[in-house]
Parts: structure tokens; C-alpha cells; sequence
């Protein structure tokens, strides 16, 4: 068998997005505050770009006063000498660029050079709150305590996790870790350990949900003041949680009332303290969708007050029609406005085919604005797909990450497209609907005789619902509701 390398000619069809629909999609994906960094970003890598910062009224004012003159005077025709003096001050910035941020490809749309990517990661990176071993290490530095014993304390802070558990079994394998000389004993891990558990925020640095449990109490219990709870908790914890307050009452011989009491405080406790001083970021929501309810009708409109208003530079649009000898000149300044219009029609587009699904969605579930959540319908994207004219998967992009404002409240948009089920009178009920009736059954059922999930789906049949027990079982689960022994009150 013969093997050799040779050149050959395929002829074959393929099917590509141009540039501009990519960055369309793109765009239509972007939330608010997403498309304003964007544009942002694309103003400094594009000088032909212009921010509208004007309000209407000074508009208003520049074009009275333009009528009111007389003496109008004609457009300054740029010269070939301020033309070039212009493509020079536009190579130089260039060239800082390039300096500061060293030589790349253009990326991102519209061109642009490559940025320092640590510098850039910096400049976009939130400051961060106080985490919990930065506060931990604060107290620890303030104790006079031996450095061995610090060099522990501080190796028991790095392994304690967010929520502020020592998860680790505190053995000659985990003291191996510190890495000190003598060696670590599994007694001082456990001396230090006590000592940490002194520290705030209170419960910090236990081993399970008892001992952080027992931390707050013990830190609390003055004059005795918790002693049952402290009993309840090193004892009864499993029976707590499955709401068996008589054989707990039995057990402890004390009255039931006494140990609702006691098990209704040690509700107010904080499971998680190291949360205190969690790191997670808050992210905030401007609604990209506004609903108005005027005079009993509903008027959509997109929300784009936070979206800076761009037009191309007249200057460089003059620049361009005046021409220059350079050739340079030419194809820098045409490349950079049809950057900056395809930009700009993008953004009309993501607003136009926003504003059709928006109307779509409100018009369809119209009850829903009216009535409630009750009345919410079951909705599929396919269907505003076709009644906007574009394909389902444009839907699902437009509407991901994106808030709608309504006289109801802020609701993503994703929540107005449900399946559902229909009732024995062929009207259709949506499942977040379904879910808040079985929610509102359980609210207004007898707590000292809770309901099944077979009689929760019993009364939602008398209501038209044929919904299994299971479904039923599936639906309280999701909205966080305890099973009927769970919610059973004994006094």
C-alpha cells in the first residue's frame, strides 16, 4: 500500500453567519446593564462614535435659536491639511494603544486592539467584602498567645468553609498539614479549635449542625436561662426535625407547650454563621421591559434610559465625503463607520424584536395582570415565535436574562412561558398556578391536622384539577413545604 502527500481541490456548500447577524444575536442576548458596558467599551475603541449626552430641552433650545437666527452660516468644508493633521492624531493615539496595551488582534465588535487582560480583569473586578478568615484572623492577631499555637489557629482558619464548619476529621493526618516542627498533635488542633470557637461570629468553627447549634446556646445561656433547649439540641435534634415533640416532651418530662417553646427558639438560631461574611456577590436588576397600566390598558415599552444614545461623528462623516490623497485615511474612517452603524442598527434591532415578544407575552397573558398568579396561562415560546415571525430559538435568546417591570411587580421574562394542565372545564391552568393553589390549600389547612398529599390532590379535583399524588408530592417539594408530620402543631 502506497501512503504520500498530495494537493487536492474539494468543492463543497456551507452554510455561515456574516458578521453582522452574529453580532445581532449577540446583542439581542445582552441584558440592560450587559449592553451599556458593551457600548461602553466599543466608544473607546472607536473614535467616530458619538454619546447623544444632550437633554431634549437643550435640543429643543439649540433648534429655536437656529430658526430664530437668520445668519446662518455655511458647514466648514475640512481642508487638506486639517485632514491630515487629523489621520496624524489618530495614528499617534494608535500608537499609544498599542504601548499600553502591546500589539494583538482586533477583537470585540467593531475592531479594537488587544487589551492588557490582567489590567482590564482588575479595572471590572468588584471589591470584594471581608471574608470570614480575613475577620477570624483579625481577632487572632489580637490575642498574646504563643506563635505555634497562632501558626494553628491561623492553618484551622483556612480549612474552615464559608458557612464556618470545620469540615475536616481533626486526626494526625489532618495535622500532618501544618507542617511545623515537632510535629502537630491531634491536642493542640483541638486546643486551638476551642479556642477559634470563641470568636464572632458566634457558632464559627464547629464540626456539625449540633456543636454550632450548642456554641450559640452555651455563649447565651446565662442564670441556666437554656437549659432545655441545650438538652433538646444534644439529644433530640434527629426527633426535632421530624416534628416528634411527644416523645421529646416525654423523654425530658416536660410539658409539650414548654418544648414547643423551647424548639421555636432554637428555630431563630443561625445554622450557617460564617454567611455573615459571604463573599457572594449582589447582583442588581434594572428591568429591561417596562408594562404601564393606563386607564385599564397596558402599554409596553423597552426600558433603554440606561443605554447611552450613540450617533456616528459628523466630523468624521464630513472627513470621509471631503476624501483625502491618503488612501489610509479612507479605509481607517469608512471601516470605523460601518463599525459604528452596524453597531447602532444592531441595537435597534435587539429593541424592535424586545419590544414584539414583550407585547406578545402581555397580550397573552393579559388574566394574569388582571387577576394575579392565579390566572397565569400556560405559554410556549413556539407560539410568540410565531406570531413575531422569527424562529423559537430568537425567543429564547431575547428573553434570557432579561426583567420585565408590571404593575404586579418585577418578573423575569422566562416566568410568563409555563407548561400546564387543564381543568375539567377545558380552561388551562399553568403549573406556577397549580403550584400556588396547592401553596394556598396548605396555608389555610387545619395545622393540628395537617393534609396528605393524597388530600391536597383530592381538593384539587373538586376544583377541577386532576393531578396525581405524586405530582401533588412533586410541587410541595419544590416550593420548600414540609411533609404533613413536618407541619403538624401540637399545641
Amino acid at each position: 500500500m502506497r501512503m504520500e502527500t498530495s494537493i487536492s481541490q474539494q468543492q463543497r456548500l456551507e452554510l455561515r453567519l456574516a458578521p453582522q447577524i452574529l453580532q445581532a444575536i449577540e446583542i439581542l442576548a445582552l441584558p440592560t446593564l450587559d449592553l451599556k458596558g458593551l457600548i461602553e467599551r466599543e466608544m473607546e475603541m472607536n473614535p467616530t462614535l458619538e454619546i447623544e449626552a444632550r437633554e431634549a430641552l437643550d435640543v429643543q433650545r439649540e433648534v429655536n435659536q437656529k430658526e430664530a437666527d437668520t445668519a446662518a452660516t455655511e458647514p466648514e468644508v475640512p481642508t487638506r491639511e486639517s485632514l491630515e493633521a487629523e489621520f496624524e492624531r489618530l495614528a499617534e493615539n494608535n500608537e499609544q494603544w498599542r504601548m499600553f496595551g502591546g500589539e494583538g488582534k482586533p477583537r470585540g465588535i467593531g475592531g479594537g486592539g488587544e487589551k492588557d487582560k490582567k489590567l482590564e480583569a482588575m479595572n471590572n473586578t468588584a471589591d470584594k467584602n471581608e471574608s470570614l478568615q480575613e475577620v477570624l484572623e483579625s481577632q487572632l492577631h489580637e490575642l498574646n498567645i504563643p506563635e505555634r499555637d497562632q501558626k494553628i489557629a491561623e492553618y484551622l482558619i483556612w480549612n474552615i468553609d464559608d458557612n464556618g464548619y470545620v469540615r475536616y476529621q481533626l486526626d494526625e493526618e489532618f495535622a500532618k498539614g501544618c507542617e511545623l516542627e515537632p510535629a502537630v498533635s491531634v491536642d493542640e488542633l483541638l486546643d486551638c479549635l476551642e479556642l477559634l470557637q470563641g470568636f464572632e461570629p458566634v457558632g464559627v468553627g464547629a464540626r456539625d449542625l449540633p456543636e454550632c447549634l450548642l456554641l450559640q446556646l452555651y455563649h447565651d445561656n446565662k442564670a441556666n436561662r437554656y437549659d432545655l433547649e441545650i438538652r433538646i439540641v444534644a439529644h433530640h435534634l434527629d426527633d426535632v426535625v421530624a416534628n416528634r415533640l411527644p416523645k421529646i416532651a416525654k423523654s425530658l418530662g416536660e410539658p409539650i407547650e414548654i418544648v414547643d417553646e423551647a424548639i421555636t427558639f432554637i428555630r431563630t438560631l443561625n445554622p450557617k454563621p460564617g454567611r455573615v461574611f459571604s463573599n457572594t456577590q449582589i447582583h442588581y436588576v434594572i428591568p429591561d421591559v417596562v408594562v404601564d397600566d393606563i386607564d385599564g390598558r397596558y402599554e409596553v415599552r423597552v426600558e433603554d434610559a440606561y443605554i447611552p444614545r450613540i450617533h456616528v461623528s459628523k466630523h468624521y462623516q464630513e472627513m470621509l465625503r471631503a476624501g483625502a490623497d491618503d488612501p489610509k485615511v479612507r479605509t481607517y474612517i469608512r471601516r470605523k463607520i460601518d463599525a459604528a452603524k452596524g453597531l447602532m442598527k444592531a441595537i435597534e434591532q435587539r429593541k424592535s424584536t424586545l419590544s414584539r415578544i414583550a407585547q406578545e407575552i402581555v397580550e397573552y397573558q393579559q388574566p394574569f395582570f388582571e387577576k394575579g398568579i392565579d390566572a397565569l396561562r400556560p405559554f410556549k415560546m413556539q407560539y410568540v415565535a410565531d406570531r413575531v415571525g422569527v424562529h423559537v430559538s430568537t425567543v429564547s435568546r431575547a428573553i434570557a436574562g432579561k426583567y420585565m417591570q408590571t404593575p404586579r411587580g418585577i418578573f423575569a421574562l422566562k416566568f410568563f412561558f409555563t407548561g400546564g394542565t387543564t381543568r375539567a372545564d377545558g380552561e388551562e391552568k399553568s403549573i406556577v398556578a397549580v403550584r400556588q393553589k396547592v401553596k394556598d390549600i396548605v396555608a389555610k389547612e387545619d395545622k393540628g391536622s395537617p393534609l396528605s398529599d393524597e388530600e391536597i390532590a383530592t381538593r384539587l379535583k373538586v376544583d377541577g384539577l386532576d393531578i396525581a399524588r405524586r405530582t401533588v408530592t412533586k410541587y410541595r417539594k419544590q416550593l420548600g413545604i414540609p411533609s404533613s408530620r413536618q407541619r403538624k402543631k401540637y399545641v
